[in-house]
């Protein structure tokens, strides 16, 4: 019972979870859109879960070390997916499990891949729970926890730390962790209510405003349309779109101390936000130009939007699309698909290696060539007046080629199970990076239901790789771990 703790406080999270599902089994019940006994049973299966596992580790009361904030989060988010599924597994017929339980983790980590078809003829209370699952998992339900856990008794420091994405997790924002959370659940939610309330606005009926915006706050890309965004072709929803997912890509840190101090100062101090911006806009630039080159759009305009909104979805591991990007050029494909690995930023919903860590790489690099030239030379990595200390430069490095070897990996792993290279590949980098869809045959035209079971759960592991930055879910595989 060495980590009763650890399985104590699961227990209360997945208690905390299961009664989110009273949201959508409220929605079933009033429309009465078929859905609501698998709500009942799923609600009664994780509450009874949760109840069990807590009445038999209640007498073990103790604070949370460092190596139990990792098991915690790695077992929450490998747990949760599985009662997530059990709304989606017991209505949907055809369902497999395999696919039920990819289906929830891309929901919880906000990945946005799905292995659905006729998402317009799904219950609105199926809709709505997939996307209040993008909701969930894109801050965090850690970070949600971890303002009630210290209630409970259980401190919720070491708990943060290791859910928090970003290689620089030390300087805390309030003096309580519990009030760090809250205020960052606080910018969350009044963001989400701002983009629900626009695209009401400008044309969504109202349950589709608070479910596509509750995607976009998340970085996730799940739809009610089998036709994304498209399905609305409109310039203004699209607008809407793209501003709250660069909003959602920035630390959210950053959006809290602007708040708090009424300033756009913190903005101007965040070393990350000129070379986010920065590497968007070349790319936006970069690709339209390419493409009005190929003829792929009539004018500049019309390209530009597309490009516009593709680079900001894709780059953000946003993951919605309006048109089929697959008939781009190879090269655009590839590099819209690239800029999810690294362009949001630490802190936020996004995901991939994040700005910072690509920003301290490229700094690590000019200055080893500039020693090359100069051995004597004495040149700090700086991120804007901060020194990076030789700590985080070796993270960063460890993270890296971790990244890049799990990449591959997992690509030769579905190739060798009969996947084409660049689907293989596509999806690997869209699951890994939490973006959502890759390209050729998991394109935005198609979906994942392509995949085998096996193939399907190699993705699901790099779903969740993705969402805790690989760092997190390794280190418990380690053997070391378990040692005492």
């Amino acid at each position: 019972m060495r980590h009763a703790q650890v399985l104590n406080a699961l227990a209360i999270i997945l208690g905390i979870f299961a009664l989110t599902m009273f949201v959508p089994l409220a929605i079933a019940w009033h429309y009465r859109d078929g859905a609501e006994s698998a709500y009942d049973e799923a609600i009664i299966v994780a509450l009874g879960s949760a109840l069990l596992l807590w009445l038999a580790t209640r007498r073990r009361r103790r604070d949370l070390t460092v190596r139990d904030g990792f098991l915690l989060v790695a077992l929450t988010w490998a747990v949760l997916p599985l009662y997530a599924a059990l709304p989606l597994y017991f209505h949907i017929d055809a369902l497999s499990f395999a696919d039920a339980y990819f289906e929830a983790t891309s929901g919880l980590t906000a990945t946005g891949a799905t292995v659905l078809a006729g998402l317009d003829h799904l219950p609105l209370s199926i809709n709505f729970w997939r996307m209040q699952l993008h909701w969930l998992g894109g801050m965090g339900v850690i970070v949600l926890a971890v303002a009630i856990l210290p209630l409970l008794g259980i401190g919720g420091r070491q708990l943060f730390k290791a859910e928090t994405p970003g290689p620089m997790k030390e300087a805390a924002l309030t003096p309580r962790i519990a009030e760090t959370a809250k205020g960052l659940w606080g910018v969350y939610v009044l963001l989400t209510v701002l983009c629900g309330l626009l695209l009401h606005y400008f044309g969504m009926d109202p349950w589709d405003a608070v479910m596509h915006a509750f995607s976009i706050m998340g970085l996730g890309g799940f739809s009610s349309r089998d036709a994304s965004l498209g399905h609305y072709q409109s310039l203004p929803i699209e607008l809407v779109a793209m501003g709250f997912a660069l909003l959602s890509a920035i630390n959210f840190a950053t959006h809290f101390l602007a708040l708090r101090s009424r300033s756009l100062r913190p903005y101007r101090a965040d070393a990350e936000i000129p070379y986010y911006f920065g590497a968007l806009a070349a790319s936006i630039l970069g690709l339209t130009v390419y493409l009005m080159a190929f003829d792929v759009y009539p004018d500049f305009a019309t390209g530009l939007r597309y490009v516009a909104f593709h680079s900001i979805s894709l780059a953000t591991s946003l993951g919605f699309a309006t048109t089929d990007y697959t008939m781009w050029p190879m090269f655009a494909q590839l590099w819209v698909l690239f800029l999810g690995s690294f362009i949001a930023c630490s802190g936020s919903t996004g995901g991939g290696i994040k700005m910072m860590r690509a920003v301290i790489l490229y700094k690590q690099l000019f200055r080893e060539l500039l020693r090359a030239m100069h051995p004597a030379v004495v040149r700090p990595v700086r991120l804007g007046q901060r020194i990076v200390p030789d700590s985080v430069l070796h993270a960063v490095l460890g993270f890296s080629f971790i990244y890049m070897v799990t990449i591959v990996s997992m690509t030769l792993l579905l190739s060798a199970s009969g996947l084409p290279i660049v689907t293989a590949f596509s999806a690997v980098v869209a699951c890994l990076n939490n973006t959502g869809p890759g390209l050729d045959a998991v394109g935005p035209a198609s979906n994942y239901s392509v995949l085998s079971d096996f193939q399907t759960w190699v993705c699901t592991f790099a779903m969740i790789l993705g969402r805790l930055e690989i760092f997190t879910f390794l280190v418990v595989l380690m053997p070391a771990f378990w040692r005492k």
